[in-house]
């Protein structure tokens, strides 16, 4: 199935603004979906849709920052470019601490937005294509039988078949087995990719029941 177009979200309670930035961005290029709030927006965003999001870190009813917060509680990993006013600097640093991508004081150029959002629309195919290999990583330790998970651990703490062999009670042979079919399941050419593997999947390990 082909992947969706990237698309910019533009969330701003202001109809000038938010119809001045889609069409600043449409002018380059780029699909926009123009929001009035985070309320109406929460609802239809999907995670799997790449882009970025342009959100008013002000606004009535839910703020910026709490849209912030609740996707943030879904996993969504969207990068987010925020829009501050002056007085909005404390709340632009405590959004940039919760994962925030970058953020813009009024007034700005019209190349800084697009600068930004470009850099966001990078970040976020970069996210994805790493979400995707962590999954296939995910997929394939689960493939493992308990035996191989347990030589798989003791792989990547550096022992040596010897090692394993008389931790684990077997022979040194059904290690060399077992290893084998570890490297094959796991797709690594070698121990230091098996062990990045294991690495970049171990949060997802860890989340597992």
């Amino acid at each position: 199935m082909k992947e969706p177009a990237a698309t910019v979200f533009v969330i701003d309670d202001d109809d000038a603004v938010r119809n001045s930035l889609r069409l600043l961005l449409k002018s380059v290029g780029l699909p926009v979906q123009a929001c009035p709030s985070a309320q109406e927006f929460l609802p239809t965003y999907d995670a799997r849709q790449p882009g970025c999001l342009v959100l008013d870190i002000r606004m009535p009813g839910m703020s910026g920052l709490e849209l912030q917060e609740q996707l943030n509680l879904r996993g969504a990993t969207i990068p987010v470019v925020f829009i501050t006013g002056h007085g909005d600097i404390p709340m632009a640093v405590e959004a940039m601490q919760h994962g925030a991508f970058d953020f813009l004081q009024k007034p700005f150029r019209d190349q800084d937005l697009i600068d930004r959002v470009q850099r966001a629309l990078e970040r976020d195919a970069v996210n994805r294509v790493q979400l995707k290999q962590t999954g296939l990583i995910r997929t394939r330790l689960e493939s493992l039988t308990p035996r191989e998970r347990e030589v798989l651990d003791l792989m990547c703490a550096g022992k040596p078949n010897k090692v394993i062999a008389a931790d684990l009670g077997v022979s040194q042979r059904t290690v060399e087995i077992h290893r084998a079919r570890v490297m094959e399941k796991m797709e690594a050419h070698s121990l230091a990719q098996l062990v990045r593997m294991v690495l970049n999947a171990q949060p997802l390990r860890q989340a597992a029941p």
